[in-house]
């Protein structure tokens, strides 16, 4: 067995769903990524720009390095997804949505366990001398296009990765190492004519195809954006708390998607629908009880509140009046402004 099989096999034995392998070199989408810097596309998200050279060249993450590893891990299931679930935002309470990555624990935890013995692993196969860093979609790496000219899928018009067997609900990690490796065969892009995702995108966030103005993205506003969403978009919003699915769910090759392994021990049943008053019930104790160790800790309670006030405004009636009345008077600034948007929301479409 070479230390390619050798790596792959134990990449598969942790747990990982595809193992590929590409060079160090720099992404050819390079000066693409510039361009959508320089276009302010990334919004508030200033560490993609100030790692924007290394996210351009993985010899500056890892002087030396020869490899990439490209790791994948499914996180869906085998069935359809609905782009959006119209009964929840019908119920009574209403409902919120919350993107189908986050209704597991932190996938960041879930991989590192396994990362740090799969890069010991590489170290060892490589003998003395050999150095390896890993990733979980936190390093300064185009990891998209990397894996792309892994093999391992191809990059979409919604500029998620899209794979011909798994479709587009997978998560991605990397190892960065000086042992030189045999690169796989790129994956070409198989998009075709298809704009479904375009066409879906509520706020018309995917501006052409290939490329996204985070600014307008709901993922953006509802995770990465720390301070007031603006007015204009809030309605588009609807009933989505932390993140958006849209785009993904409607991409036609999710047919091939298959069961997750991985993840499926790790789901967290409760995030599918939580009930949006409850969730604007919580003090900060509550909140940390209930997310501790998932991805929606990244909100911060103000964060979670300020999106269930806008879809509260959204899909809420007259009964939801009472309980975002006490959040106007929060001493967070940032929530009470949220909390007033969404009273006068419900009692314009309520004419109360």
């Amino acid at each position: 067995m070479t230390a390619k099989e050798a790596i792959r096999a134990r990449a598969l034995e942790l747990g990982f769903d595809e193992c590929r392998f590409t060079t160090a070199e720099p992404p050819a989408s390079a000066p693409h990524f510039r361009r959508w810097l320089e276009q302010q596309f990334h919004g508030e998200m200033a560490w993609i720009a100030r790692n924007a050279e290394k996210r351009a060249d993985p010899q500056r993450v890892l002087p030396g390095a020869r490899s990439i590893i490209v790791l994948a891990v499914q996180y869906g299931e085998a069935a359809h997804h609905p782009a959006h679930d119209a009964a929840a935002v019908s119920a009574e309470p209403p409902s919120g949505f919350i993107a189908r990555y986050a209704r597991h624990a932190d996938y960041h935890d879930v991989f590192a366990g396994r990362l740090k013995p799969l890069a010991a692993f590489v170290d060892q196969a490589g003998g003395s001398g050999t150095r390896s860093l890993w990733y979980v979609d936190t390093g300064p790496l185009l990891e998209r296009d990397l894996a792309q000219r892994a093999g391992l899928g191809f990059i979409g018009k919604h500029a998620n990765l899209i794979s011909r067997s798994r479709g587009n609900w997978i998560l991605l990690a990397e190892i960065l190492t000086t042992l030189a490796l045999e690169p796989d065969a790129p994956e070409k892009n198989r998009c075709g004519t298809c704009t479904r995702c375009i066409d879906v995108c509520p706020t018309r966030a995917i501006v052409q195809p290939f490329q996204v103005d985070s600014r307008r993205c709901i993922s953006y506003l509802t995770i990465e954006l720390k301070g007031a969403i603006p007015e204009e978009l809030r309605p588009a919003i609807g009933n989505r708390i932390f993140g958006c699915d849209d785009c993904l769910a409607v991409c036609p090759w999710n047919r091939f998607a298959q069961e997750a392994r991985l993840m499926r021990e790790h789901r967290r049943r409760e995030q599918d629908s939580p009930a949006l008053p409850d969730l604007l019930a919580l003090d900060e104790a509550g909140f940390k009880a209930r997310f501790a160790g998932t991805p929606l800790e990244r909100t911060r309670r103000r964060g979670l509140l300020r999106n269930v006030c806008v879809a509260l405004g959204n899909v809420g009636d007259e009964r939801a009046l009472p309980t975002l009345a006490k959040v106007t008077a929060e001493s967070d600034p940032l929530i009470a402004e949220h909390a007033h948007w969404a009273v006068e929301q419900i009692r314009k479409r309520c004419a109360v």
